[in-house]
């Protein structure tokens, strides 16, 4: 893993999964961020000094079927809400709940199928009329939790797992992103890992905290403990606003904290990743597609 983390500072130190430079990130104090959830899509415009909020955000419940066409007919609606408020040159960061690759969205497990190797980038760029950044949601949330919020300033191998429908992972190694780390998926006891522990499933199966802390977060996080050797988690989700009844539960050698952003995480996180990857967008366009959006 450090090897791989070593390449990816010298893959990555010019786009947007390098590591923090003033000097990048205050080519833009502003950007929008535009968060897609399974149950709701959600953006605001971000003060990137501060990342904050500058204005409350916009959330519309996400389209059933959540087809390509769909979602971005709604991410516009959010978008021209705030447009005629943001600089001219602000971009847009829009999280999805998959792997994306060159602005290609490569999986689908919680999300309409007809995503599958849609040029989401291209999709919402032409449907917003300007240059987007498309990322994983999870890598969104990690980024905006270590230059914002919980992992900032914190060395080595940062792990955020974010508790929701499913689980969500986002690996910082020294202040670098190592994208669409699906370790969610882990199998785990004979099972997809967050079919077990999931926010979603405390609920489903009618799960005390303690009962879903011990039975469910133990061993997964024990898991991901043996595997990686992280120096720290961050727990992130809506769930990590009752963090007391659950993290303090888990017996781990690795320092374990709830993410400060809460669900803010993937907005500010979109929005700071996609003022650094800014000059990057505007001079390329995606063309790794398989296929049209359906």
């Amino acid at each position: 893993l450090h090897e791989f983390a070593s390449v990816a500072v010298r893959v990555c130190k010019d786009d947007a999964y390098g590591p923090a430079d003033e000097e990048t990130d205050m080519t833009h104090r502003v950007a929008l961020g535009i968060d897609i959830g399974g149950s709701g899509i959600k953006g605001a415009p971000v003060d990137l000094v501060e990342g904050r909020f500058l204005q409350e955000r916009m959330k519309i419940e996400t389209p059933q079927p959540s087809t390509p066409q769909a979602v971005a007919a709604v991410v516009g609606q959010i978008a021209e809400q705030f447009i005629d408020d943001l600089p001219a040159d602000a971009p847009i960061g829009i999280t999805i709940p998959g792997v994306v690759q060159h602005g290609v969205v490569r999986s689908a497990a919680n999300i309409d199928p007809s995503w599958l190797d849609c040029p989401g980038q291209d999709l919402f760029s032409e449907a917003l009329g300007r240059p987007c950044l498309l990322v994983n949601d999870a890598d969104a949330a990690g980024v905006g939790e270590l230059r914002y919020g919980a992992a900032k300033g914190r060395d080595g191998l940062v792990v955020l797992t974010t508790l929701g429908t499913g689980i969500g992972i986002a690996l910082l190694y020294n202040g670098v992103l190592i994208p669409n780390a699906e370790l969610g998926h882990l199998e785990l006891n004979g099972h997809d890992a967050e079919s077990q522990a999931a926010a979603s499933v405390r609920r489903r199966d009618d799960l005390s905290f303690e009962e879903w802390a011990t039975e469910r977060l133990q061993p997964y996080y024990a898991h991901l403990e043996f595997l990686l050797w992280p120096d720290l988690f961050v727990v992130g989700g809506g769930v990590s606003r009752k963090s007391e009844k659950f993290l303090p539960l888990l017996k781990l050698r690795t320092p374990i904290i709830p993410a400060t952003l809460e669900n803010a995480a993937g907005i500010i996180g979109a929005a700071s990743l996609t003022a650094r990857s800014a000059r990057i967008l505007r001079s390329t366009s995606t063309s790794a597609a398989l296929r049209p959006c359906m």
